[in-house]
């Protein structure tokens, strides 16, 4: 007797979604929550599709669960069906004059600031687009990029290594900032020498801020060598404000700052010229929504209200008004296409 084939065994979408839940955690209990289900029903799904297809799908290692070479074919093999599906829905939902589907994007932690400015509106005017909005440091969103997990990423700092096309979003200023009462606060072009001595906090290595500052400095003397490293910007802020020393962060970061906390110090050449790109993979057929999300941020760009928007707020917080910085100018990067 023939053997079933895979696509009419007992095999359902319900039981592939709560499999992707497990690969991506590679845990059940996370998966679990995640999907809002009991353990032991999860438990349950993943053993009825392994029983299925034929293969363990997971192999416990220790206390770590990894996927087997079988679930690695399957994981992908899930991605790319539904992802077909989800495109499927949106081009007929495109027929009814409508913009359905699933936005997923990959945002680094300093862009969390602007990119709910561009959702806000994006979703009044596609009320039935589901947004997923992961924000995580730099490297996981790379790892994110690599597996071509989401639609569209923001970065500060686009990979150079990678076949994509970074398109500029909005300008990210980078400011120096001092706790209150420093004693250069209200001076004007201060030299950057005469900082030198300052304690200077830094992001961690790796991250789109300290890539950009690291750059800037390249070319000139004195660049800060950090006495401490801190993996937030929250965090940061926190510190300097607490007389702990002075650091670089983006103008944006300094929107929810308590007023009075903190001072941003008129510095030469500071602030430092960066900005944010929407990025995907240059193969990429982007989805519908994607589309759609990425035309409707860059005409935001264009009518200049995302950034009009971002440079008031930006500066509540501060002990002090400075007065408007240049603004940031896309560089060209090597290794990723620009749209123009």
């Amino acid at each position: 007797m023939q053997k079933p084939r895979f696509h009419t065994r007992q095999t359902t979408f319900r039981q592939l979604e709560i499999f992707r839940a497990v690969a991506e955690h590679l845990s059940v209990t996370r998966a679990a929550a995640a999907l809002h289900l009991a353990q032991p029903t999860v438990s349950t799904q993943i053993t009825r599709l392994a029983e299925a297809v034929g293969f363990a799908l997971f192999e416990q290692i220790g206390k770590q669960l990894h996927l087997t070479d079988a679930g690695r074919d399957m994981l992908a093999g899930s991605k790319a069906l539904f992802e077909v599906l989800d495109n499927l829905e949106m081009r007929l939902a495109q027929r009814a004059g409508l913009t359905i589907g699933a936005l997923n994007l990959g945002v680094v932690t300093t862009a969390k600031y602007i990119v709910p400015r561009i959702l806000g509106p994006f979703c009044r005017e596609y009320p039935r687009v589901e947004v997923q909005f992961r924000v995580a440091n730099r490297r996981d969103v790379v790892r994110r990029l690599e597996a071509n997990t989401d639609d569209l990423y923001v970065f500060s700092q686009p990979p150079e290594e990678f076949d994509i096309v970074a398109t500029p979003l909005m300008d990210n200023p980078l400011v120096v900032i001092a706790p209150a009462g420093h004693p250069m606060a209200g001076r004007r072009d201060i030299p950057w020498s005469a900082l030198k001595d300052e304690r200077y906090l830094s992001r961690e290595p790796g991250s789109g801020t300290r890539q950009a500052i690291e750059k800037h400095f390249a070319r000139r003397a004195h660049a800060p060598v950090p006495v401490m490293t801190i993996e937030s910007n929250e965090a940061i802020k926190e510190a300097v404000g607490a007389g702990l020393g002075i650091s670089i962060v983006s103008r944006h970061t300094l929107t929810h700052t308590a007023p009075g906390n903190l001072v941003e110090l008129d510095v030469a050449g500071f602030p430092i010229a960066n900005s944010w790109y929407l990025v995907h993979w240059r193969t990429k057929q982007l989805s519908p929504v994607a589309e759609a999300f990425r035309q409707f941020a860059l005409l935001e760009r264009s009518q200049g209200l995302v950034t009009h928007g971002a440079h008031e707020s930006g500066e509540r917080g501060l002990a002090r008004e400075t007065a408007p910085a240049d603004p940031a100018r896309p560089r060209g990067r090597r290794g990723a296409g620009r749209s123009r």
